[in-house]
């Protein structure tokens, strides 16, 4: 059972976080390059922001969502 988790911790340390310690050892050398990825998704995360409220703004100005009051009727 021990090797099992021994394996586990292999397939992590040495296979799937390799390239993070490739991204750690470049920040060393350059920093722009090794936050290139950053960047990468904070454009397009923007980029999705200004479609998403463009796409709102259209259908704002069409009239086509309900905007009837349906609070409770306590209210």
């Amino acid at each position: 059972m021990k090797d099992f988790f021994y394996a586990i911790q292999d397939l992590f340390v040495n296979v799937l976080l390799t390239p993070l310690d490739a991204i750690r050892d470049l920040e060393l050398e350059n920093w722009w390059l090794a936050n290139t990825a950053s960047w990468i998704f904070i454009i397009i995360g923007i980029v999705a922001m200004v479609y998403w409220m463009k796409q709102l703004k259209i259908f704002s100005a069409n009239n086509e969502e309900d905007k009837s009051i349906s609070s409770h009727s306590f209210l």
